[in-house]
């Protein structure tokens, strides 16, 4: 288990306390705001600190750790991993030499009724599979889940519950093939070596339908942006599920199960739900869909506005520059629309570098500032398939799928 001290305190690449302390002050001065329009009581309690081998991140939770990427690094269209955002459900978590963890001790178990025969795989026995490298967008659920009107509960995320990354590692379909997946199979189950703190809390524990699996972008990886995994993003080897919520992106994998019938864990019965039929969802988990709810599955369309920053200071008569974001379920984003009068009318932006249908795709804007007073800039992502950017919140009762149109309001003087 991951301690107290190991978070904050010893440790080889841990940052000294007085260092520490220089680090967040100068990111706090760098990032007046950190969490923008969330509610009073967690705005005020947002900080930034380091958890070990990290940059200071937003710190929503230490127990378990939570912590948000704080929207400057969007910049860019690739996520460093040191400042990857951090999200576990349980506290349990193994250090990076526990046996559970070690790449040298390191085991993934495949079993279940759907396999022909139970199978054990060491991780180099994973690295021996064919490598392939996804550029995908790795992006909580409950991301934008503070931003919420009314208010929902749960863990009160800003707009840095994501990232992007370059993920390498073995096609999941070709480990399932080695372990003799059957045809019956329905669902394939994972679990990691994260684990509860009390007994009666449930294993996090989550499945994908088997056609899933079996696409050739579910990767097992291994390898983040040219590295080995960051510890608290999944080492040695977590699930890619390009397009989905990272719900079903299992860190610390341990066990795969294939299984005949529906998969009737919490984490899959109880939580990460939607209400049917409410959200224009393309790829459906039509074995644990009941006609009441439905569980999450692709991200939707959304975009971000990462310069100029809320309550940004313009030059009256210059011309300025708007910069974002967009992404979606990996349909590729068609167009960026950008309003300079609330939303009212949106004119074009230009794409920027493609890294594949499931990336951050980048935007830009030029416009002129032609009056004083205050300026309300807003963005609108359409991606392939025709589904827009909403313009009203959809409600429901875990506050997911925010992607209602970001706003940012300057200052012209």
């Amino acid at each position: 288990m991951l301690s107290r001290r190991a978070l904050i305190g010893g440790g080889a690449g841990l940052v000294a306390a007085a260092g520490m302390r220089a680090l967040v002050d100068e990111a706090h001065a760098a990032v007046p705001d950190l969490n923008p329009g969330l509610p009073g009581g967690v705005h005020d309690a947002a900080t930034l600190e380091a958890l070990p081998n990290k940059a200071p991140l937003i710190k929503l939770s230490y127990r378990p750790p939570n912590y948000e990427t704080p929207v400057s690094y969007f910049d860019n269209i690739i996520t460093p991993n040191d400042a990857f955002f951090v999200r576990y459900h349980l506290s349990d978590i193994p250090e990076t030499n526990d046996p559970k963890l070690d790449p040298k001790t390191w085991r993934l178990k495949l079993s279940g009724d759907s396999f022909d025969k139970p199978l054990e795989l060491s991780f180099d026995d994973l690295k021996a599979f064919e490598p392939v490298e996804i550029t995908a967008v790795c992006q909580c659920a409950g991301n934008r889940r503070g931003l919420f009107q009314p208010h929902v509960p749960g863990v009160q995320w800003g707009a840095g519950a994501m990232g992007n990354a370059r993920w390498k590692g073995a096609k999941l379909k070709d480990v399932l093939a080695r372990g003799g997946l059957k045809k019956e199979a329905l669902e394939i189950v994972f679990d990691g070596a994260d684990g509860p703190p009390v007994e009666k809390t449930p294993d996090f524990v989550k499945s994908i339908p088997a056609w899933k699996a079996m696409e050739d972008t579910v990767i097992l990886a291994y390898e983040m942006n040219g590295a080995p995994l960051p510890h608290f993003n999944g080492f040695p080897v977590r699930l890619i599920v390009p397009g989905w919520t990272a719900t079903y992106w299992v860190k610390h994998l341990t066990s795969i199960e294939a299984v005949a019938q529906p998969f009737q864990g919490f984490w899959m019965k109880g939580a990460y739900r939607i209400p049917t039929n409410k959200f224009p969802l393309v790829q459906r988990f039509l074995s644990q869909e009941t006609e009441a709810n439905t569980p999450i599955t692709e991200m939707m369309v959304n975009s971000l506005i990462t310069s100029p920053t809320d309550g940004a200071l313009l030059p009256v008569g210059k011309t300025a520059q708007a910069k974002g974001i967009a992404w979606d379920g990996g349909y590729g984003i068609a167009a960026v629309e950008v309003s300079l009068d609330g939303g009212r009318t949106f004119d074009s932006a230009l794409l920027g570098e493609d890294r594949g249908r499931f990336s951050f795709r980048p935007w830009m804007y030029e416009f002129k500032t032609t009056a004083a007073g205050p300026l309300t800039l807003v963005a609108r992502a359409r991606n392939a398939v025709g589904q827009t950017q909403t313009s009203a919140l959809i409600s429901n009762p875990a506050g997911y799928h925010n992607n209602l149109v970001p706003r940012v309001t300057v200052d012209v003087r």
